[in-house]
Order: C-alpha cells, then sequence, then structure tokens
C-alpha cells in the first residue's frame, strides 16, 4: 500500500529535481546560479525562509569546501536538505484507535486527491470507517473528483456545495 504512495510522489520529486538539475548542470556556480536555484525552490513551495536557510547553509559550504562547479553544488544541496529533515516516527495507521485523521498535502499535480480515494478504498475494505473531508482546496475540480473517488469507495465526502469567491478554500 505505502509502495502505491511511495510511487505518485516520484512524479513530484522527478519534476522539481529535473528542474534543479537543469539549473545545476555542468556550468560553474554563479550569482544566476544562485537566483535560479532560489526561484525554483520557492516555486518548490519550499517556502522562502526555510529557502534563505538552505542556500545560507549551501553558500557557506560552497566558500568553506572550495566548490566551484554546479554539479557539486547540487551534491551538496541534498546533503544540506537532508539535514533539514528529522527521520520521522513510524506511521501507525494500522494501529486500531478510536479515531484517526490524516490530513494530506503536498504539491499541486503530486496526486494527492488521487491517494486520498485509494486510501479511502483500502481502509473501507479493511472494515475502517471512512469519512472524506474536504478542508482546502483552489483546485476547483478538487472537490468533483474526490467525490468521484468517495462513490468508488462507498465512502460519504463532507465538502461545501460550492466554493467561496474569495479564495479562502472550502
Amino acid at each position: 500500500m505505502f509502495k502505491n504512495i511511495r510511487e505518485s510522489l516520484r512524479k513530484t520529486r522527478q519534476t522539481v529535481f529535473g528542474q534543479i538539475v537543469n539549473v545545476l548542470g555542468v556550468g560553474e556556480i554563479d550569482e544566476e546560479t544562485w537566483d535560479d536555484l532560489e526561484a525554483l525552490l520557492i516555486q518548490a513551495d519550499m517556502g522562502v525562509e526555510t529557502t534563505h536557510y538552505l542556500l545560507d547553509q549551501l553558500r557557506e559550504q560552497v566558500r568553506r569546501d572550495g566548490l566551484t562547479r554546479a554539479n557539486q553544488l547540487f551534491e551538496a544541496m541534498k546533503g544540506q536538505m537532508r539535514a533539514l529533515l528529522q527521520d520521522p516516527p513510524v506511521f501507525e495507521l494500522e494501529e486500531p484507535r478510536e479515531i484517526t485523521l490524516v490530513m494530506v498535502v503536498g504539491v499541486n499535480g503530486s496526486g494527492k486527491t488521487t491517494s486520498v480515494g485509494k486510501l479511502a478504498h483500502y481502509y473501507r475494505h479493511k472494515g475502517r470507517k471512512v469519512v472524506l473531508v474536504v478542508a482546502d482546496t483552489f483546485r476547483a475540480a478538487a472537490i468533483d473528483q474526490l467525490r468521484i473517488w468517495a462513490e468508488r469507495a462507498g465512502v460519504p465526502l463532507i465538502a461545501a456545495s460550492r466554493r467561496r469567491p474569495s479564495g479562502d478554500g472550502v
């Protein structure tokens, strides 16, 4: 089950890191490299604060280690990004409990809606009671798509009847 989720996230990794690999090809590290890398990291929803922290760490490592090539910067970035992450606790969704809440977030186009539908189907067929709730979406078709997944899985869906015009989500 979780292998499928990991596979669905592969698209996001390839898209984001594919663009970064293009920026950090075989050339020299220059100011344009830093500017392009900053833009890509922010576009990838890393956040401004985290992006600036990561770039500061990378600039220091480039200076300290005498890195000059963009491909060296890419390897350094992978190490710095891994250092930002803590090992997650064991995901114990299978453990019985009164209620389990799972919130799914991610980059646009990464397969969140499809993954939610598959999880709903999987756990309903394992005898769990499942309810899907649309908490916030900026993609108009997401509610309709999730409604279809809920019907396929045979689970209820809670969502506003239509989007608010303010763009505040649902």
